[in-house]
C-alpha cells in the first residue's frame, strides 16, 4: 500500500535501527537476571494454586523459602524439584505448604545426576502447564473459526469493573450485546503494586475488579456463552502489569484471556516500580503471550496525560519503536502489536483535529501490520458531557479515518462519574454511528502531497529519529532516569519491587524459558 504520507522509507529503517540499538542492552539485562515475579510464574504452570489462610498465595511461600535457603541467582525449577524427589512429596502445592511451616530445607545438588534429574522433573511439570496454555490458544482459534470475527474493524473496546465480578459479569454480556467486540476488565486500584496474585472470586475491589485467575475463568466462560448467542467471538482484556505481570501472563494464558495491558515501560513511570525489575518481568510475560497468542496493549497514551500531546508526540513514536523491538525479541508478531496512542491533544487548539490526523496516522504507516489501540480523550474532558459526547465522536472520526485497529469507547461522563450502564449505550450508539457513516472512509482519504498533515507527521518521526540517537548515546536506563517519557524521572536504582530481583548465577535454569524461547 502506498505511504498517505510520504514517508521517506530510509527514515523510517533508521529509527527501527536506533530503537533496536537503544533496546538491546535492556535485552542483555533481562536475560541474565530474573525475579521473584518470574520464578513464581514458572511454579503456577508447574501446578501450585491457592493460598493460606492469610491469603499469601502458597506459591509466594515457596519461592520464599527457596529464596531464604539458596536465593534466587540459580532459579527456584532445580531447588524445588530437588526437594520433591529428596522428601518423596510428588504434589508441589503440599511441598510449599511444607516449606511454609519449616518442614523443608532446600538446596542446589551439587550432583550431576542429581542435577540432572531435578531439571527433568521440573521441565515435565512446566510442559505440563505451557500445554494448558496451549490447549486455550486452540480452542481460541476453534471458537474464531466457528463463530466469526466482528465484521468491522476497528474492534470496539469497552471497560467494565464495578469491583465485583458477580456484577462485572452481567455488564459485560450486556456490552456485548450492545456491539462492544472486546471487554477489558480495570483492575482494582493499587493491584499494580502487590507483590502477590488475590486468590479466588472476589467481590470487593476500589474503582476495579482484582486479577484473580477464578475472576478470569468466571468472565471468559461467560462471554463464551454470550459469544455464542451473539455469533461473534467476544474477547476479553486484562492488565499483565506491575509488580506480578509475569503471574498474570501465565494465569491470563491457562484461562484463555485475549488481550492484556502490557507496555513496557508504565510500570516503571506510573507506579514507580524499578526498571530493572519492570523489564524482566515484561520479557517473561511478552514471552508467554506470545506463545498463548494474546494481543498485547501498550501505554503510550498514558505519557499525554502528564506531557503535552503536541510537545512530547515525538515521545510516543520512539516507545512504539522500543515496544514493537521488545515484543519481536520476545517473539510476539505484528498481528499481537496493540501499539497505543491517544486523541489527548487540546481541542482549543487550532488545527487540533488535524493534528490528530497526523499522529494517528503516522502512527498507523509507522505499523501497518500491528493493529494498534487507539485511546479516547480523559485529560481534556471537562465535565460537559454534551462537548464530551461531541469531542468523543470526533476521536471515534479519527479512527475511522485512519484505519484504527482497536478504538476503546470513549465516554461523555469521564471525570465526572464512572459510567453508568446508560452512558455507555450512548457512548457506543456515537461508535456505531461513525464507523458505519463512515464506512470504508479511510480508503479514500489521503492528505493533500506536501500539506499540513504530511508536514507535521514527518517532523514528529524527524524528532523521534533524533531522541532515539541521544537514547542511544546515553542508554535507556538513563533516558528514563531523566524523564524523557511522561516526564517521569525513574532511576534504576530505585523503584518498587528492586528487592526481588537476582542476577543469574553460572548454573541457572528455568524450564519455562527455555522452552518458551525455543518457540520463539
Amino acid at each position: 500500500m502506498a505511504s498517505k504520507l510520504d514517508l521517506d522509507p530510509r527514515v523510517v529503517r533508521t529509527a527501527r535501527r536506533l530503537a533496536a540499538k537503544a533496546g538491546q542492552p535492556v535485552v542483555d539485562l533481562a536475560r541474565s537476571h530474573t525475579t521473584v515475579s518470574v520464578e513464581r510464574a514458572v511454579l503456577r504452570l508447574a501446578g501450585v494454586h491457592g493460598a493460606d489462610s492469610d491469603g499469601i498465595p502458597w506459591v509466594n511461600r515457596l519461592v520464599d523459602a527457596v529464596r531464604a535457603d539458596v536465593g534466587l541467582g540459580h532459579g527456584v525449577a532445580v531447588p524445588v524439584f530437588h526437594a520433591m524427589r529428596s522428601t518423596g512429596v510428588d504434589d508441589i502445592t503440599v511441598l510449599a505448604q511444607k516449606a511454609a511451616a519449616g518442614a523443608v530445607r532446600f538446596d542446589v545438588p551439587t550432583s550431576k545426576s542429581e542435577l540432572s534429574a531435578a531439571r527433568r522433573a521440573a521441565r515435565a511439570r512446566t510442559n505440563g502447564g505451557l500445554k494448558i496454555v496451549d490447549q486455550r490458544r486452540r480452542e481460541r482459534d476453534r471458537l474464531i473459526k466457528r463463530l466469526g470475527d466482528p465484521k468491522q474493524r476497528p474492534w470496539i473496546y469497552l471497560i467494565v469493573a464495578t469491583g465485583d465480578i458477580y456484577e462485572d459479569i452481567p455488564q459485560a454480556q450486556a456490552a456485548a450485546r450492545a456491539g462492544a467486540d472486546v471487554i477489558a476488565v480495570i483492575r482494582s486500584t493499587g493491584q499494580s503494586l502487590l507483590d502477590y496474585v488475590p486468590e479466588g472470586a472476589t467481590r470487593e475491589g476500589f474503582a476495579g475488579t482484582y486479577a484473580t485467575q477464578e475472576n478470569f475463568r468466571l468472565m471468559r466462560a461467560a462471554l463464551d456463552e454470550t459469544s455464542k448467542e451473539l455469533g461473534r467471538y467476544v474477547r476479553l482484556t486484562n492488565y499483565a502489569s506491575g509488580l506480578c505481570m509475569p503471574e498474570i501472563a501465565a494465569l491470563a494464558g491457562m484461562e484463555r484471556l485475549d488481550m492484556m495491558l502490557n507496555d513496557s515501560m508504565y510500570g516503571i513511570l506510573f507506579r514507580d516500580i524499578n526498571p530493572i525489575r519492570t523489564f524482566v518481568d515484561q520479557r517473561f510475560s511478552r514471552q508467554v503471550h506470545a506463545r498463548a497468542g494474546i494481543i498485547i496493549n501498550t501505554g503510550e497514551d498514558n505519557y499525554l496525560t502528564t506531557a503535552d500531546a503536541v510537545e512530547a508526540a515525538h515521545t510516543v513514536t520512539v516507545s512504539q519503536l522500543l515496544n514493537e523491538f521488545f515484543a519481536h525479541e520476545a517473539g510476539l508478531e505484528d498481528w499481537q502489536l496493540g501499539l497505543g496512542h491517544a486523541f489527548e491533544i487540546n481541542p482549543e487548539l487550532p488545527e487540533s483535529f488535524r493534528l490528530e490526523l497526523a499522529h494517528a496516522l503516522l502512527a498507523r504507516e509507522l505499523f501497518p501490520d500491528a493493529p494498534l489501540k487507539w485511546m479516547p480523550p480523559t485529560k481534556h474532558m471537562t465535565g460537559d458531557v454534551f462537548r464530551g459526547n461531541l469531542l468523543d465522536g470526533f476521536f471515534n472520526l479519527v479512527g475511522a479515518l485512519t484505519g484504527q485497529g482497536i478504538l476503546l469507547v470513549g465516554m461523555m461522563t469521564e471525570a465526572v462519574v464512572t459510567p453508568w450502564l446508560s452512558d455507555r449505550d450512548i457512548a457506543l450508539q456515537n461508535v456505531r454511528y461513525v464507523l458505519t457513516g463512515a464506512g470504508k472512509l479511510h480508503e479514500d482519504f489521503v492528505p493533500a502531497p506536501g500539506g499540513f498533515i504530511q508536514q507535521r507527521a514527518h517532523s514528529v518521526l524527524d524528532e523521534a529519529v533524533s531522541l532515539l540517537g541521544k537514547i542511544v548515546d546515553q542508554s535507556l536506563l538513563d533516558a528514563i532516569a531523566e524523564g524523557t517519557f511522561g516526564i517521569m524521572k525513574r532511576p534504576a536504582d530505585r523503584g518498587k519491587g528492586l528487592d526481588g530481583v537476582a542476577r543469574h548465577e553460572d548454573d541457572y535454569y528455568n524450564p519455562v524459558t527455555l522452552a518458551l524461547e525455543g518457540e520463539a
